[in-house]
């Protein structure tokens, strides 16, 4: 913001009373130091120069928009319409339908841009989608489409009138509002430097807590220990640029030289990096970057208080810029010859106690909320874990019933043979004695099997029988039935 002189027309005069000139003014100009001699008010030879670094504007789609711009500026019937076109037309998307007109070169790169800018802020999307969702957090899919709002997504391939008219309008809208979200920002920011102010002292002895609170005071004191502060825009305040930062005599105060002086881009009006350069000595009145009381955030907060308050007071049309009439009307008032006196941060905390009430209220209920999904983790780990354990134990289970099996398989055991309704049971010799008929059959031939020696004694039954002249035995009978027909038999 501090850095050298540049004198540069990015825009037409025209296109500077509109929203374009605030944007222009943001991504081409620079401020200029304050501090520099020019008792000579004649202009030097202007010699090329590469133009300065842009300022980025803050929105999120800042790259987007500078391209655009870039390429418009380049289209000669589009830059000559600029010079008849009011801040209002613009507004109203009188300047977008201008589009119709420009070479198809620039039509043809802006359809490119806009390609671009969707699939930059689709992967954009999809990626704050998964790690919205991987945390079980409810996707607000209405915000995430406001992203868009600049650009008609549902034509992501060429750019039209529709997306110049989007694009003015969120520009004006978003930069409108900066200021106020720059604000609630610092806010925030004063209230979490105090929050933490107050937890530290919690983990302090009774001793420690009180050195530290007499710390705390005396650097307040030493902070507000600065020389007075002149209102700013006032003729005091000017006058001291004019002496210090000038080097001219505050006898020969001119306004209009003033104004031509610290015009560093020559184009007739103060923006607001130039208004804000006016307010450099006032700031060395009270903050210094090497002194431990002294806040840096703090002090652009301060510049942007200054800023903010010349702007309402002599910004009459509200176009976020002073013209050279603005700023001799403003001179005239009374405001400017007899200010009150300027209120510095010191005197005007950011927050107040019941706001400062709710942030801790609501840091806490985070706090609470994160350790109760730590809690919540926790306990799905340990529930994980033990089904691990069971999962490993029944793997070590079959592993180990597999290994038997093959234990068995690789000795050949085969089950004995089961013993089911109508089967013969097995014959046992008692104390290792043999029948006759068994010791001569051992003598001489194989064992039998159990069914065949009750065959043999059947075929041996009736034969006997058949010798007595009785009835052979139904051997096709069941072993109890044929007992019944042999005691039949035997009666006499």
């Amino acid at each position: 913001m501090m850095s050298g002189i540049h004198d540069k027309m990015c825009w037409s005069r025209a296109l500077l009373t509109g929203w374009v000139l605030l944007l222009v003014q943001l991504l081409c100009s620079e401020a200029v130091p304050i501090s520099m001699d020019k008792t000579k008010l004649t202009e030097p030879e202007k010699t090329p120069e590469e133009p300065p670094a842009s300022v980025d504007t803050g929105l999120h789609y800042d790259r987007y928009l500078r391209e655009v711009i870039d390429f418009l500026e380049k289209d000669q019937h589009f830059r000559e319409k600029l010079h008849n076109t009011d801040m209002e037309d613009i507004k109203q998307g009188k300047l977008a339908k201008e589009l119709d007109f420009v070479s198809h070169h620039v039509r043809t790169k802006l359809d490119e841009l806009k390609r671009q800018e969707v699939n930059r802020l689709r992967t954009l999307i999809k990626a704050k989608q998964d790690i919205e969702g991987g945390n079980d957090i409810a996707v607000d899919h209405q915000a995430l489409l406001k992203q868009f709002e600049y650009l008609n997504h549902m034509n992501p391939h060429t750019f039209e009138v529709d997306d110049l008219d989007r694009l003015i309008k969120s520009a004006t809208k978003d930069l409108e509002n900066y200021d106020k979200e720059r604000h609630e920002e610092f806010k925030r920011y004063e209230m979490m430097k105090e929050h933490d102010r107050r937890e530290h002292l919690k983990t302090l002895d009774e001793e420690e807590r009180k050195k530290e609170e007499e710390h705390y005071e005396e650097m307040r004191k030493k902070h507000a220990d600065h020389p007075k502060v002149n209102h700013p825009g006032s003729q005091n305040q000017l006058k001291e640029v004019w002496e210090e930062a000038d080097g001219l005599d505050p006898e020969d105060f001119d306004p209009k030289t003033f104004f031509n002086l610290h015009d560093t881009n020559g184009d007739g009006f103060f923006d607001e990096q130039e208004l804000e350069a006016l307010f450099t000595k006032e700031l060395e009145k009270i903050y210094d970057p090497t002194n431990e009381e002294d806040d840096m955030v703090e002090m652009e907060e301060e510049r942007l208080r200054m800023r903010e308050h010349v702007m309402n007071e002599v910004d009459s049309n509200k176009d976020r810029l002073v013209s050279l009439d603005e700023f001799l009307v403003a001179t005239k008032k009374k405001e400017f010859l007899e200010p009150d006196s300027w209120e510095t941060l010191e005197q005007n905390q950011a927050y107040t106690d019941e706001e400062m009430r709710e942030f801790e209220e609501h840091l806490a209920q985070q706090e609470q909320d994160l350790n109760q999904k730590a809690f919540d983790l926790q306990k799905q780990r340990d529930e994980l874990e033990r089904q691990q354990e069971q999962l490993n134990a029944q793997k070590i289970e079959l592993q180990q019933a597999v290994e038997h099996m093959e234990r068995l398989k690789s000795q050949k055991v085969e089950p004995p043979p089961e013993i089911h309704g109508d089967a013969i049971p097995e014959i046992h010799p008692l104390d290792n004695q043999l029948y006759p008929e068994q010791e001569a059959e051992s003598q001489g031939h194989q064992p039998h099997s159990p069914q065949d020696t009750l065959q043999d004694h059947n075929t041996q039954q009736n034969q006997d029988l058949a010798q007595q002249g009785l009835p052979q035995a139904h051997q096709d009978l069941p072993p109890g039935h044929q007992e019944v027909v042999q005691s039949q038999h035997n009666l006499p």
